[in-house]
């Protein structure tokens, strides 16, 4: 038997939540792989995904689809996780980057994939706009499209991966 709904509010809102749980539930690898970016336990990634969602549902009326829902996902998802860190009081080089959430491929090649742990090392090690940045880029995004999601120009996104890629650069040439 079907709910009676006494008005239209309630269909709207009963609307609104499908429609929310639904973008949540087709999305949810981008909320985790966000989260994992940032915190390196699982306690605090569920804490920040938690988060993450919440603005979601905050923000969820404003949504214009002008820029579309990936874009607005990981614009709301990387300022809740840079805004959980800095109220959090936490320092930036405490977490490691979580190798699961990157879904690199599994080798059996030992001196790669302790190539692999050194780069996610230093990966860690970046401050909050750089990892933003790195995982965007790492994740297909166009100089563009990163530059919408951290606020940053198209040509600073250029600069910054530059800059990203030699500082990575020099850090493994230290340990060679």
């Amino acid at each position: 038997m079907q709910p009676s709904y006494t008005n239209t509010a309630e269909v709207i809102l009963m609307e609104k939540k499908q429609a929310f749980i639904q973008t949540i539930q087709q999305n949810e690898a981008l909320i985790y792989n966000v989260a994992g970016f940032y915190v390196n336990n699982l306690h605090d990634r569920e804490d920040l995904v938690q988060e993450i969602i919440y603005q979601l549902w905050k923000s969820f009326d404003s949504f214009n689809n002008s820029a579309g829902i990936s874009t607005w996902l990981y614009r709301v998802a990387m300022n809740t996780a840079i805004y959980f860190l800095k109220q959090s009081k936490r320092r930036v080089p405490a977490y490691p980057v979580d190798e699961n959430m990157l879904q690199h491929a599994a080798t059996d090649d030992v001196e790669t994939e302790e190539r692999l742990k050194t780069m996610y090392n230093y990966i860690k090690e970046l401050n909050l706009l750089e990892k933003g940045v790195l995982m965007l880029y790492l994740e297909g995004k166009s100089h563009e499209e990163i530059g919408r999601l951290t606020g940053i120009t198209t040509s600073n996104v250029g600069t910054k991966l530059s800059r990203i890629r030699e500082k990575l650069k020099n850090k493994i040439a230290k340990t060679l």
